[in-house]
């Protein structure tokens, strides 16, 4: 990292995924934008201690992850401070299809989206982590293992239990979109 313009890289190329992690794990905008900034900060303050073999992308997402596990505590003990309203996702997309569907599909749709997102937030930091990682960044067991320090197979038994959780907290969902 004695490139100069290696922070502005390395910028570019994960400045979006980071985005889009601390959103899905902060559901607003303005903090996940602040964490992912922390975590660039970060990694620029300690560039003298990495090693040039270093796994920068798991760093960052290792610093995220505590970063936004941290501000979530602290949110959670001071409510009054929290935002009133979540904003639509920090690293561009939309969880809207390019076709034209009636109201009440948007509706069913938005509402059922909002329960999974409450569902997934309401996970423990470490399903939480991996659940994220896996399903909206699409990084391999490998990867997340790397970042969350421990085994592929610790991976593999995390997400099956988020899963479990995930369908015990949805069933009522999953019952009327297996019926729809």
């Amino acid at each position: 990292m004695g490139d100069p313009e290696a922070l502005n890289r390395l910028m570019a190329r994960w400045q979006k995924p980071l985005l889009g992690f601390a959103y899905r794990y902060l559901q607003n905008s303005a903090d996940a934008e602040d964490m992912a900034v922390e975590a660039f900060v970060r990694l620029y303050q300690r560039r003298d201690r990495l090693r040039p073999d270093s796994n920068v992308a798991a760093w960052l997402f290792t610093t995220l992850a505590n970063l936004c596990r941290n501000h979530h505590r602290w949110r959670m003990r001071h409510p009054a401070d929290a935002p009133t309203s979540v904003s639509p996702g920090a690293d561009g997309s939309h969880d809207e299809p390019s076709s034209d569907p009636g109201p009440c599909t948007i509706l069913e749709r938005d509402e059922s989206l909002d329960e999974l997102r409450e569902a997934v937030g309401g996970l423990p930091h470490d399903l939480r982590v991996t659940v994220l990682l896996h399903h909206y960044q699409q990084l391999s067991y490998a990867e997340i293992a790397a970042i969350t320090h421990c085994s592929e197979r610790g991976v593999e038994t995390r997400l099956y239990r988020a899963r479990l959780r995930l369908r015990e907290r949805l069933g009522s969902l999953t019952r009327e979109t297996s019926r729809a």
